[in-house]
């Protein structure tokens, strides 16, 4: 046997097989004024997480949304000694959809995991929704309470009412296709992202309405969608802590849902009440019509055309005028309302193909600028290793 092939094969028996590195799991936490929960919260989500380290990398991204508490002091002494735990401050209260697009942007995950800082949602969440993002090579995977399976507990009532049918509201307006069937929870927080496909969507909303925009340009790049059954679980507080209190404002949250509604299929709010308007503005017009050709039949025959229809017209006009304006307003202002919904079908069409192309253009500049990056890394790298040499 060659002695150099034995040395080869014997080298080769010692390198280490290589295993492809583990996905990275980014879980984002915003938070604002939760200094009576947040150590406890996060320290469940690192000991959960700290469980599926066999399977996934993971890092814990929380972003202090301007607290006026000592939120953002006890996460940064939570995150003091551990090094996938990193705590971002903002000076003011941006609200919810600006914590979230710092957390994006801030993330490195190959999946993107976004939490409730009182974990209504339990950490076990986030290996369901993880597992069938893999699964199903969905884009995104939602935490569902109110599909077949889904589960909602000890929620204020008030809140559970306005949250569920402003969710069967949106899940009315959502087109539905083999990519994105129907969608029982549409306002939810608690999903999973696939990481290089998050980083596609340019967002603007800055409130809770981001849940919504961000599913409204999935679909617009036509991305899979799922859910998976979730118990939404609101924690009553201890004894000796404040009674926590909802912090849904109501009125902004029905006016954010119309709109989403709006944003998801415009032309519900225009052509249909339109027609509807056109079916009641028939009756007076049929009966309008009826009546005229009645007395246009009881005027002598030897009269002119418009001389004859015309005294048809004013003697059903005299008999019920208020057939003609109820019917001639109604009639207007059905076509105006379908004529809006066409416009703003047609609006909408333009503004996705806009995002699409938009969206595809940012994916190639974003991937060339990666390239290169890389490419004068390499560059740089040679320039030493040559300098060195010489």
């Amino acid at each position: 046997m060659n002695p150099n092939n034995a040395a080869a094969s014997s080298a080769e028996q010692q390198i280490p097989a290589r295993h492809p590195p583990k996905p990275l799991v980014s879980i984002i936490v915003p938070a604002y004024n939760e200094e009576g929960i947040i150590t406890q919260s996060l320290a469940e989500l690192c000991q959960y997480m700290a469980a599926l380290e066999e399977t996934y990398r993971w890092e814990l991204i929380v972003v202090n949304d301007g607290s006026t508490d000592l939120t953002g002091e006890l996460a940064e002494a939570f995150a003091k000694d551990r090094q996938n735990v990193r705590v971002f401050h903002h000076t003011y209260n941006f609200r919810l959809g600006q914590a979230l697009r710092y957390g994006f942007h801030q993330c490195r995950g190959d999946y993107v995991v976004t939490m409730d800082v009182d974990l209504s949602y339990a950490p076990e969440h986030i290996l369901r929704m993880l597992t069938k993002l893999r699964a199903t090579n969905a884009k995104i995977v939602i935490a569902s309470p109110y599909m077949p399976g889904g589960k909602v507990s000890n929620v204020p009532w008030l809140r559970k009412m306005f949250s569920r049918w402003a969710n069967r509201y949106l899940s009315l307006t959502v087109t539905k296709d083999n990519l994105a069937g129907k969608l029982f929870t549409l306002t939810g927080m608690v999903r999973a992202y696939d990481g290089k496909f998050l980083a596609r969507l340019n967002l603007r909303a800055m409130n809770v309405d981001i849940n919504t925009e961000i599913l409204y340009k999935a679909m617009i790049l036509r991305a899979r969608i799922v859910e998976v059954p979730a118990h939404l679980h609101w924690r009553t507080a201890k004894s000796g802590e404040t009674q926590r209190k909802s912090s849904m404002r109501i009125l902004k949250g029905i006016i954010s849902s119309l709109l989403s509604g709006f944003m998801f299929r415009p032309f519900m709010f225009f052509i249909l009440p339109g027609l509807f308007v056109l079916m009641l503005a028939l009756y007076p017009i049929a009966w309008t019509l009826i009546h005229t050709m009645t007395f246009y039949l009881s005027v002598p025959s030897n009269e002119r055309f418009d001389y004859r229809f015309s005294e048809a017209l004013a003697q059903a006009f005299h008999l019920s005028p208020n057939a003609f304006i109820v019917g001639g307003i109604a009639l207007i202002v059905a076509i105006q309302l379908i004529s809006l919904g066409i416009l703003a079908l047609q609006k909408k069409k333009y503004y996705e193909e806009l995002f699409f192309l938009g969206s595809s253009i940012y994916k190639y500049l974003r991937e060339d600028g990666e390239h290169t990056y890389f490419d004068d890394d390499m560059g740089n790298d040679a320039e030493e290793n040559i300098s060195g040499k010489v």
